[in-house]
This record gives C-alpha cells, sequence and structure tokens, in this order.
C-alpha cells in the first residue's frame, strides 16, 4: 500500500533523473531532440494552442458570471483560509515569479525590435505593438489558464473532500477505474515533471538576472561560479520556507515581495515620463481589449507565422506547462473563496498589475529607445540579453543604484516565492495530494530542484530544458480540456439556492 502511495514519487524520481543525465552528458543530443519536439507541436499545433487559450477564458467568464459563481470552494458559508491580500500575494508571486522582473524592459524593447510582419522595426508603430503584445501575453489569458486547473482542484479538494491530485479532476468525466489506474498515474507523473522543469528553468533565468544586476551595480563578476553561489544560497532560504509552510514561510516571503513589487512600480512611474506611461496603459490596454480575439488567434494561414510562433505560442504553450503547479499551489490558498471570488481574484487582479508593470517599465526602455538615448546596438542587446535590460534602462534614469539595488531584492524574493511554493507542490504531488505533505520531500524536492538547475548550467544553459519540458506539457491541452467537461458534469449536480 505504502510503495503504491509512493508511486507517483518513484516514478517522477526516476524520470527527472534520467532527464537530468540526458540533458548534462549528452546536451547536444537533448539539445536537439527538444528543439524537434518544440518545433513540431508548435508548428503543426500552433492553432490549437490559440483555441484552448481563448477557450479557457471564455470559461472561466461564463462560470464566474452564471449561478455557480456563488458555489463555496468548501463548505458552505466557509470562510476564506487566508486574507484577500496574502491570497494576491502567493498566486501573484507563484504565477508570474521572476517573469515580469525578467521581461517588463526587454520583451516590450524586443518587440520594438523585431516586431510581427508588415511592422517596420524602431517606429511608432512598433512602440505601440510591442506594448499591445507585452498585455496579451502578460494579460488575462495566462492567468484564465491557471483559473481553470485551479479551480478544478480547489473544488475536488475543499467542497468535495478528495485529494489535491489532477486525475482525481477527471473521475466524473474517466470515471474512477481509469482516473485512479495506470493513465491517473501517468498524467500525475506529467505533472511533476512539468512542474520540476518550469520551476528549473525560472530558477535559472532570475540567478541570471540577479548576477547581472549585482555586476552592474555592484561590479560582482558576472560567471557561472558567482551563479551556482546564488543558487546555493538561495535554495537555503526557498527550502526553508517551504519547509515552514504555507502560513510562517510562503505566506510571509509572498507578502514582502508584494510590497517589494508595488514599491518599485510606484518609483518607476515617479521617475519615467508619466505621461507616456499613462498613454501606453490606457491606449495599451484598450488595443488588446479591442483586438483580443484576432489577436488570441494570430496564425495567418498564407503569411509569416514567424513572429507567432518564436513568441505567442510559445508563451501560451509555456504558459500550459505551469499549469498544474500553478493550479495545485492556487487551489491549495484559496480555500473558503467562492468560484466568482476565485476567477475574479486569479484571471483579473494578477492579470491588471501585469499591464500596469509593463506600462511603466516598457514605457521607461522605449522612450529611452524611441527617443535615441539607447543605440540600436544596445537596444539589440537588451533584446538578445533580456536578462540586463531592466539594469542597463535604469541606470538612465534619477536614483538608478537605489533602484537597481530594490530591484535586485525583488528578484530574490520572487526567486524565492517560485521555488517555494514550486517545492511545496511537488511535494502534494508526490503524496496522494495531501495539503500539508511531508517536509522530508520538500527538501528532497528543494535540493534535486538545485542541483538539476545547477548541472543545466554547467551544460551550457537552460533553454532546452524548457524547451522540452513545453513539448511535455502539450497533453495538458486535453488534460484541461477534459476538466473543463468534467466540472461542467459536476457543477450539474450542484442544487443551488435561488
Amino acid at each position: 500500500m505504502e510503495q503504491n502511495k509512493n508511486l507517483v514519487f518513484i516514478i517522477s524520481l526516476i524520470i527527472c533523473a534520467v532527464i537530468a543525465i540526458w540533458a548534462v552528458v549528452f546536451n547536444a543530443n537533448f539539445t536537439v531532440a527538444s528543439n524537434a519536439m518544440f518545433s513540431f507541436f508548435t508548428v503543426d499545433f500552433g492553432w490549437l494552442y490559440c483555441v484552448a487559450m481563448i477557450i479557457f477564458v471564455v470559461f472561466c467568464a461564463y462560470l464566474a458570471f452564471s449561478k455557480y459563481g456563488k458555489i463555496t470552494l468548501g463548505e458552505d458559508g466557509e470562510k476564506p483560509e487566508y486574507s484577500t491580500l496574502s491570497w494576491i500575494a502567493m498566486l501573484f508571486g507563484c504565477g508570474m515569479g521572476v517573469g515580469l522582473v525578467f521581461w517588463g524592459v526587454a520583451e516590450p524593447m524586443a518587440f520594438f525590435a523585431g516586431p510581427a510582419s508588415g511592422i517596420e522595426p524602431m517606429s511608432s508603430e512598433a512602440a505601440n505593438f510591442a506594448m499591445k503584445a507585452a498585455f496579451m501575453h502578460w494579460g488575462i489569458s495566462p492567468w484564465a489558464n491557471y483559473a481553470i486547473m485551479g479551480l478544478a482542484l480547489a473544488y475536488f479538494g475543499f467542497r468535495k473532500k478528495q485529494n489535491s491530485m489532477i486525475s482525481t479532476t477527471l473521475v466524473p468525466l474517466m470515471g474512477e477505474k481509469l482516473a485512479k489506474g495506470w493513465l491517473g498515474k501517468t498524467i500525475d507523473v506529467m505533472a511533476v515533471f512539468a512542474t520540476v522543469a518550469g520551476v528549473v528553468t525560472s530558477l535559472g533565468l532570475g540567478v541570471m538576472q540577479i548576477n547581472s544586476g549585482l555586476n552592474m551595480v555592484l561590479d560582482v563578476p558576472s560567471n557561472l561560479t558567482v551563479q551556482i553561489v546564488i543558487i546555493l544560497i538561495i535554495s537555503v532560504i526557498y527550502i526553508w520556507t517551504a519547509a515552514s509552510g504555507i502560513e510562517k514561510g510562503i505566506k510571509f516571503i509572498s507578502d514582502i515581495n508584494l510590497y517589494l513589487f508595488v514599491g518599485l512600480m510606484i518609483a518607476g512611474f515617479l521617475i519615467g515620463p508619466k505621461v507616456e506611461i499613462l498613454n501606453n496603459l490606457i491606449g495599451g490596454t484598450g488595443a488588446y481589449i479591442q483586438n483580443f480575439i484576432k489577436d488570441s488567434l494570430l496564425v495567418d494561414g498564407y503569411g509569416d507565422n514567424s513572429w507567432t510562433f518564436s513568441w505567442r505560442i510559445f508563451y501560451w504553450a509555456w504558459f500550459i506547462a505551469w499549469a498544474p503547479f500553478v493550479g495545485v499551489f492556487i487551489a491549495r490558498i484559496s480555500r473558503g473563496r467562492t468560484i466568482r471570488q476565485f476567477i475574479m481574484g486569479v484571471a483579473l487582479v494578477p492579470a491588471l498589475m501585469s499591464i500596469v508593470w509593463f506600462s511603466i517599465f516598457g514605457s521607461l526602455g522605449l522612450h529611452l529607445a524611441s527617443s535615441g538615448v539607447l543605440s540600436s546596438d544596445e537596444i539589440y542587446a537588451i533584446a538578445a540579453a533580456p536578462e540586463i535590460g531592466l539594469f542597463m534602462v535604469l541606470k538612465h534614469y534619477p536614483l538608478a543604484k537605489v533602484l537597481s539595488l530594490v530591484a535586485i531584492v525583488l528578484l530574490n524574493t520572487f526567486f524565492i516565492t517560485s521555488a517555494n511554493s514550486g517545492t511545496f507542490v511537488l511535494s502534494m504531488l508526490s503524496t496522494e495530494g495531501a495539503q500539508n505533505p511531508p517536509k522530508k520531500k520538500m527538501v528532497i524536492w528543494g535540493i534535486i530542484q538545485s542541483i538539476m538547475a545547477i548541472g543545466m548550467m554547467l551544460a551550457g544553459g537552460l533553454k532546452p530544458l524548457q524547451t522540452i519540458s513545453i513539448a511535455a506539457a502539450f497533453p495538458f491541452i486535453f488534460i484541461m480540456f477534459a476538466e473543463i467537461v468534467s466540472l461542467g458534469i459536476i457543477l450539474g449536480k450542484e442544487k443551488i439556492a435561488k
């Protein structure tokens, strides 16, 4: 019985070990294989990613405003486990993590320098396109994707008192035998691998940017040795905070992270081109809303899809790969919320915060680029090496060193919130969905993530691991479609008071 209970844990460890050895020892072969897989899924199934993401948005909107919105994720009348502020801080830190700081300046600059086909690079049209595209990638679509997975897990876990395993959410559709049998175990193992690969990649990207910031602000050398030291130091912190539990560790760091994030946004607005920021916020949001359906389905039957495949489809695939990890965690912290509160909080609030962030920091970079302060070589350098973008831009504004130091601290807290929530989720998924998994497993998973990040960096980079994790997560499109159907079946049996 104990062996069966640990089956997902054991198989997941074996798969992670095999992938890690393949990636480190046979890196060239691993890179070729991962690129081939990713190319196949994005080019041949790019249309499916586009359709999936818009279906997730539509389904979330339907549930939020339907009669089912008043259903509590728990007992009727149960109060939320965490305050609204702490809840938003935790789901935001887990769901976007270091990505916002990493791409906040660099992504609009990359789109400004290399926009979609038919737009002249480094033109005013390219600048407007850059903001709209960034809003699309970090707006409501990825969060609706997370909400589908999280809502299914929270509903079955707290309303139906089932374990918090992805396979459990499919029982109404697949039946007990299949969902709890080999197919269900396979799905749960896939979720573990997607989580490990996603967190490890995020850790690597975060470390690169932290090192770049320390190099530009404090002249700390930017090299692999320093990056490994940073990983080791922060690994101790995220393992400790994960093992301390949600209340004592994860919630505490997430609250600090949110204050730093909002503080840096306010500072960025005050030192930046305020009218330009507000124009981008309002105009960019308007363009985003107006073109939402068209941009969600941005595949051309006969034209050039290279930008779409490189950016939009890549992002949709990446966010779907993150759905098991983020979904499990936001489900775990959402007990006592109604379905309406859950969807509005998960799909709307962080999306709005992300849009404001890009309005401010995207404008800081685009203002320098469009006014000629940054040379074309510097613009292309930021597009090619996103980890340096924020610090290259901040040095042209007042309080550059102070804000850069705050940004480095924020990178660390985002780094920690992603890693400790990922460690907690991995422990849940490998302990039959236990709400408070054993600390021993948290330590094991924390160490595994740290070793894999160091191994991949020693082997030459994290990109192949990110690529293969996205390719391997392709089946989650169908799993999430199945969860939508499963939720529809079970919600249809709810007796809702008028």
